[in-house]
């Protein structure tokens, strides 16, 4: 699936940044507002801000603002951002690049830090969801000089790999596999800054600022995931060296074969493009790299032109018409159970395997991918509409899963309790025609007993 070296990568691209407000600013730094990629490296975002600033003869800033509320994010992911963050902020440093982290409502307090700064250009990162599409839409509204997107999330800019949204997988892939060759290059070497911002620098105290955020500190941290840019990159050669040979097994819970990126990704602490050129810089190639890469590019990509294309990404209206129709007319259908919400956040339901999922995702901070399906399903089916499940599944995930408040979670989660990217199954009560799963057909893939006992007691 992979193409050979492309260009040598030194410049971005044009088509991976959107501009907004082309008149330019004589004078002022680059001002970088990082919000979804969080590292140093392999930052198409920052390597443009880079680039126009040496264009300019100016200095290179880094904005970062930590919302104290956001979605549902608890201790546990504002402690695995804090300390990537500081990590992060250690490398800009020496690339002589300032890193300015405000906290507070992100459109204000970054609004204010432009009034402060007066940057000659304002660089920020791509999101679909819609609270960044609003903090895109309040720095476009303020006439504050021009503004640049890039997406230096995925290896084909979303608004590249289609315009429109995309049907499923099958009609997506041969998009991205034709631009693939154009947009997967090496990325330049960071070298230090040579223009230096000579404004004040407040010395960043990352303890202090986690006692600052609004989290649930009910959910804790997990101390097994070691974040940052480093133990990404740890955690890659790690899949490389020893997993990616038997990625065929990846659907049996009980076996250690999944790369383990999810969290680093979501947070952008590592590059799925450089995880892509590391793959190909090694000569591997055969079905468990297509199966991976067809996960970590092709299912990426389409979740967030899911996302862009559909604002209403976290409900029914998201779910293809087909599937709305069939989950309508199955509402009246007697549910085998019913639970409320504390059942199912404790894990206390009567399927078991369900349970172990779940404790799972509370102890971890992750669950096993096959097994999220299984579980998003059985939402539906103990629940008494499709808009319940949908509002259940989303919080649990976005609560307690590392990964949360992401596209791919967001579009996995209407894969399965609507039928998003997937096509009309025979139909049955509660589902209709979305696909089903129990545990029967679980049990028939590996051996539910064994991760029954490694995540409850019996």
């Amino acid at each position: 699936m992979l193409p050979n070296a492309g260009s040598d990568g030194t410049t971005t691209d044009c088509q991976r940044y959107r501009v907004y407000h082309r008149d330019l600013r004589p004078e002022g730094p680059v001002l970088y507002w990082m919000h979804r990629n969080l590292r140093a490296r392999d930052n198409w975002g920052l390597i443009h801000a880079r680039e126009e600033a040496l264009q300019r003869r100016t200095p290179v800033l880094v904005a970062f603002c930590l919302a104290p509320v956001f979605l549902e994010a608890t201790l546990r992911h504002y402690d695995f951002l804090l300390k990537g963050l500081e990590e992060t902020s250690a490398a800009l440093k020496k690339a002589n690049i300032p890193i300015l982290v405000r906290v507070g409502e992100p459109e204000s307090e970054i609004h204010r830090l432009i009034d402060l700064v007066q940057p000659g250009l304002i660089v920020t990162d791509f999101d679909p969801l819609r609270i960044k599409q609003k903090w895109l839409q309040s720095l476009i509204r303020r006439p504050m000089g021009p503004v640049h997107e890039v997406d230096g999330r995925n290896i084909i800019p979303c608004w590249v790999a289609s315009d429109h949204r995309e049907f499923m997988a099958r009609t997506i892939r041969p998009k991205i596999r034709r631009l693939l060759p154009r947009f997967l290059t090496p990325f330049p070497d960071m070298r230090p800054h040579p223009y230096t911002w000579d404004g004040y620098q407040p010395d960043l105290d990352f303890t202090c600022f986690s006692g600052l955020m609004c989290a649930d500190n009910r959910v804790p941290p997990v101390a097994s995931v070691r974040p940052g840019e480093t133990a990404a990159a740890h955690v890659l050669a790690e899949f490389l060296d020893r997993r990616l040979n038997v990625y065929e097994q990846r659907n049996d819970p009980n076996r250690e074969v999944c790369s383990n990126l999810s969290p680093y990704l979501h947070y952008g602490m590592i590059s799925a493009q450089r995880i892509a050129l590391e793959i190909r810089s090694r000569g591997y190639a055969g079905e468990n790299v297509d199966s991976f890469l067809e996960e970590l590019v092709v299912r990426r990509e389409l979740a967030d032109n899911f996302c862009l294309y559909c604002q209403e990404y976290d409900s029914e209206i998201g779910f293809p018409e087909w599937a709305r129709q069939s989950l309508d007319r199955h509402l009246a259908d007697r549910r085998p159970f019913l639970y409320a919400d504390e059942v199912f956040e404790q894990g206390t339901t009567h399927d078991r395997l369900w349970n172990a999922a779940q404790r799972q995702m509370l102890e971890t901070g992750k669950m096993h991918g096959y097994m999220r399906m299984y579980w998003a399903k059985k939402i539906l089916e103990w629940t008494e509409t499709p808009t319940e499940a949908l509002r259940i599944a989303i919080r649990l995930n976005d609560r307690y899963s590392l990964d949360g408040r992401d596209s791919n979670g967001y579009a996995g989660i209407a894969w399965s309790i609507g039928g998003l990217h997937d096509r009309g199954w025979s139909e049955r009560p509660v589902f209709g025609k979305v696909r089903y799963m129990n545990d029967r057909g679980m049990a028939r893939k590996f051996d539910i007993e064994k991760y029954i006992r490694t995540w409850t007691s019996g």
